[in-house]
C-alpha cells in the first residue's frame, strides 16, 4: 500500500523539495492574493519543475498544513525513502570520511527538532538520531522550521538509544555528551575523529543511562546569567566546533 502524501509548507521547505526531488511533488497550492516577487519566483520554479499548481485561499492552506505559518505555499509530495537504516548509512560513507552524528535525547518539541535538523545540515552532519519513545517524528511543522533540512538530513528514530550508542562505539565512533556537570569544556575536547554528539532537552538534559553510555562529557561555557541554551543552539555550537577542528586539521596537513 502506498504511503499517504507528505505535507510540506513554507517557501524554504517546498523549494528544497522542488530542487532536490521535483518529481516527488504531487501538487502545490498557492495563495493567489499574494503577488509579491518571492511568490512570483516560487511559482516560476514550480512551473519549470512541471508541478501542478492549484490556487487556494488562506483558510484552505491553513487546513492543509494545520498551521498559520504556511506563507501562502503548501505542497503534497511523495514520501522519500533515503537510507533504510543507520547501519546502511554508515556503510555507505567514504572510508576517508569521519562520521559526524547528532544524537538527541528527549527532544519532543517539533520546533526544536526542526532547528536541530537545519543546523545539522549546515554543519554537514551525516544523520540525526533520536529514541522513538522520547522524540518527535518528522511532521509538517518540523519540515517548515527545518527550512528544507528535513529533506536532506537522515533522521533515525531508534528503539533503544543506549544500545544504538553501544553499536556506534563498536564502529569506533567517539560518543561525546553535553552536560553542565562536565568538568571539561567543549573547546578542550578533541572532536576531529568519528564522532557522535549527544544532547538532551533544555532543562532536563541527558537521561542518566544516556549519560553513562557516553565516552566523554563536555560543557558549553555559560558566561552570563542564564544556565542553559536551547538544544538547537547548543547543537549548533557543538557541531560547528567539530567542523572548526576538522578544518584546522585539514589545513595543517
Amino acid at each position: 500500500m502506498a504511503s499517504a502524501p507528505k505535507v510540506l509548507f513554507g517557501f524554504h521547505a517546498v523549494s528544497v523539495r522542488l530542487k532536490t526531488h521535483p518529481k516527488s511533488v504531487i501538487e502545490v497550492y498557492v495563495d493567489p492574493t499574494r503577488r509579491d516577487a518571492r511568490m512570483r519566483q516560487f511559482v516560476e520554479k514550480a512551473k519549470e519543475a512541471g508541478v501542478r499548481i492549484i490556487e487556494a485561499d488562506g483558510l484552505r492552506l491553513t487546513k492543509l498544513s494545520s498551521s498559520h505559518g504556511h506563507q501562502g505555499v503548501v505542497a503534497l509530495a511523495e514520501v522519500i525513502n533515503t537510507q533504510n537504516s543507520l547501519d546502511e548509512l554508515l556503510e555507505s560513507l567514504d572510508p576517508s570520511t569521519a562520521p559526524l552524528l547528532l544524537v538527541l535525547d528527549g527532544v519532543t518539541d517539533p520546533h526544536n527538532l526542526g532547528a536541530c535538523l537545519r543546523v545539522a545540515d549546515g554543519a554537514g552532519a551525516h544523520a540525526v538520531i533520536a529514541p522513538k519513545d522520547h522524540a518527535v517524528g518528522i511532521n509538517a511543522t518540523v519540515s517548515k522550521v527545518a527550512s528544507g533540512a528535513a529533506e536532506t538530513v537522515p533522521y533515525f528514530m531508534v528503539t533503544n538509544l543506549a544500545r544504538t550508542i553501544g553499536e556506534l562505539k563498536e564502529r569506533q565512533i567517539w560518543i561525546v555528551g553535553a552536560s553542565d556537570e562536565a568538568s571539561t569544556t567543549l573547546y578542550q575536547a578533541d572532536l576531529r575523529g568519528p564522532l557522535a554528539l549527544v544532547l538532551g532537552a533544555e532543562g532536563s538534559g541527558l537521561r542518566q543511562l544516556t549519560k553513562k553510555s557516553c565516552d566523554a562529557l563536555v560543557q558549553i561555557p555559560m558566561l552570563g546569567a542564564v544556565e542553559s541554551l536551547n538544544v538547537s543552539v547548543a547543537s549548533g555550537i557543538c557541531l560547528y566546533e567539530s567542523v572548526r577542528q576538522r578544518g584546522l586539521k585539514a589545513t595543517s596537513a
